[in-house]
């Protein structure tokens, strides 16, 4: 570390010059806490991301509030998004009277959530693989009319809790499906943290090899066994240039209690930074809201990087 609290600049050979954070705090990371955080939290949340140079910030999801009770702000959240900003402001629908919902509070970008695994498609969208895509196809179709570009969440692409190691081809099928119904991106979910740099880059070599660009594709790690900058790295050095991060490590998945908390944004920057690679993020401004939102959750951020600036 130099003396003004960063690292220390050596690029690697084989990196993108420039990386997309896709910041998901606002959603995912606060959407397993057990508190309902105050609407106007969350919108200073946003707005404080907005301002540290993010610039994508998912700001929230249009489910039903009694499965995620923590997101039954939705539509008021979406209100106090800054205006006149750069940054993008998508969210997470889980079907049309979701995507209703979500035009009618103005959202220009949507994801849906797809799963990779036979158990948890029944767990979290009571469907099964083969009819999972009945229900996004047509808010995939409804959104493209509207000019609405849609994100493909894929979950469990690497482990399942109750099925063990994931076939990669079951992943390759689902996101070949997502792509073929019109989503324009993808984002490949370590939902319980057990992958490892080879399983990353074996995968993103069997998507590419059917037809997908990296450009399309996002890869979205969780932290449980510590292996997710590691993975994060093995996935900029296949080519992906956009990474999920949540800022202070927050999240976790309602459905699947052996995930925690996601990739820390600071950490990714911090590294991104070391590495030479642009990014667009004040990292001190980013430590310092999730060092506020620490202090209203009550505990101490998940972050290395957090804990290591702030002391």
């Amino acid at each position: 570390m130099t003396k003004s609290g960063l690292p220390v600049l050596q690029p690697m050979l084989g990196l993108p010059d420039k990386v997309t954070i896709w910041e998901v705090g606002a959603r995912d990371g606060l959407q397993n806490e057990s508190s309902v955080i105050p609407t106007a939290v969350k919108v200073e949340l946003i707005q404080r991301l907005s301002a540290a140079g993010l610039p994508v910030v998912e700001a929230t999801s249009f489910v039903r509030p009694e499965w995620v009770p923590q997101l039954g702000d939705a539509a008021e959240v979406m209100t106090g998004l800054p205006q006149g900003s750069s940054t993008r402001y998508p969210v997470l629908v889980p079907n049309l009277r979701g995507l209703e919902k979500a035009i009618d509070a103005g959202a220009t970008e949507i994801a849906v959530f797809a799963s990779a695994t036979e158990t948890f498609a029944k767990k979290n969208l009571n469907r099964t693989l083969a009819t999972q895509m009945q229900m996004f196809g047509p808010v995939i179709a409804a959104a493209i009319d509207q000019d609405i570009s849609v994100r493909g969440y894929v979950s469990m692409c690497f482990g399942d809790p109750w099925e063990g190691p994931v076939e990669p081809q079951a992943v390759v099928d689902v996101c070949d499906e997502l792509m073929k119904l019109g989503c324009t991106s993808l984002s490949l979910g370590d939902t319980i943290g057990v992958a490892t740099p080879g399983q990353v880059q074996d995968l993103i070599s069997r998507l590419t090899n059917v037809g997908l660009s990296t450009a399309a594709i996002g890869v979205h790690f969780h932290d449980t066994y510590g292996q997710a900058l590691a993975n994060t790295l093995a996935a900029l050095q296949s080519g992906v240039t956009t990474v999920d991060s949540s800022a202070g490590g927050l999240g976790g998945c309602p459905y699947a209690k052996s995930a925690t908390g996601n990739l820390a944004t600071e950490d990714l920057v911090w590294m991104l930074n070391g590495l030479g690679v642009a990014t667009g993020v004040d990292l001190t401004a980013l430590v310092q809201t999730s060092a506020w939102l620490a202090e209203i959750i009550g505990r101490p951020s998940p972050s290395r990087v957090v804990r290591a600036m702030i002391g």
